[in-house]
């Protein structure tokens, strides 16, 4: 599998990512998905302290700990949660953070984090406090390298112009293509990397997509109505016969620059093979296809 730099970091990632918050708390489950994804070619694994109040920390280490030194392991912060109450408040302050770090890498069995993301962020955010903090714990040691999980405009660009962030994850996807507008060429010119979570747009453009449209985007996603989902998979579909649905998804976020990995999402074996298994180096002309088919939408928030 291709492996693609991180920003100006001297990390690796594979195209494909594994979104650990799928998982589930079934601990072998769990394990025979993520062993299946690296002996796939992925080595790069996204979890957060969120995610099941630290439960999926804790399963992701438990199964790497013994191949930690061939693993990119990504986690967030900035959740401020009660694991017994399942409540949280967004707390991006030094202090967090700083307590956050030393909870994660306990749970996940390790003493660095390779990716380090702040999980949202806000304009009105102590910015320079946050990056300062990050900043502090790349020096220790502690992160190799760190960024945000954003979709908002206004706090990508300050990130861009007050920060040396590695990467920004952000959902991306052939029915959500607002980040063409004026985010990734942006990220690409300052050699910032994006994470394209949600490449499957909660599974509506994977191989089961009609039948997941009927059920989850029965109200319509973003722009699109239901009949517009619909009729958009239809003539998607036709794109995907040299290829399966998931390939063609996650063939389309790869295909602009600023994007060095595609994150998906997997609680069984067989949502595992359907994307490992598909092809997804994405002819242009098939690309500019899908641009024809789908909405140019852009961002109307937090501009």
């Amino acid at each position: 599998m291709n492996k693609n730099q991180l920003g100006k970091s001297d990390l690796y990632i594979s195209e494909l990512t594994l979104g650990c918050m799928s998982l589930g708390t079934n601990v072998d489950n769990a394990s025979k998905i993520i062993e299946s994804a690296l002996d796939s070619g992925i080595n790069h694994l996204d979890t957060a302290d969120l995610y099941d109040f630290g439960i999926n920390e804790e399963i992701v280490g438990s199964v790497i700990k013994n191949k930690r030194d061939n693993i990119i392991l990504t986690s967030k912060v900035g959740n401020h949660f009660n694991a017994e109450k399942k409540a949280w408040y967004w707390d991006p302050s030094k202090e967090h953070i700083e307590s956050g770090i030393k909870d994660s890498l306990r749970r996940l069995n390790t003493d660095y984090l390779d990716l380090y993301l702040l999980h949202g962020g806000t304009i009105e955010d102590p910015i320079d406090e946050v990056i300062h903090t990050m900043e502090t714990l790349k020096k220790e040691g502690t992160i190799r390298a760190y960024g945000i999980s954003s979709i908002r405009p206004n706090v990508i660009r300050e990130y861009v112009k007050r920060s040396n962030i590695d990467a920004v994850m952000m959902q991306y996807n052939m029915f959500d293509r607002r980040p063409e507008e004026e985010v990734l060429d942006l990220l690409n010119e300052n050699s910032i990397s994006v994470l394209a979570r949600g490449p499957l747009a909660k599974g509506m453009l994977s191989n089961k997509g009609l039948e997941v449209i009927h059920s989850k985007g029965k109200e319509g996603y973003l722009d699109y109505s239901s009949e517009d989902l619909i009729e958009g998979f239809q003539k998607l579909h036709s794109l995907s016969a040299e290829r399966s649905m998931n390939g063609l998804a996650l063939g389309y976020v790869l295909k602009h620059p600023a994007v060095a990995s595609a994150v998906f999402g997997a609680s069984s074996m067989h949502q595992l093979i359907e994307n490992t298994a598909s092809g997804i180096n994405l002819e242009t002309s098939v690309y500019r296809k899908v641009q024809e088919i789908t909405k140019a939408i852009t961002y109307t928030n937090h501009r």
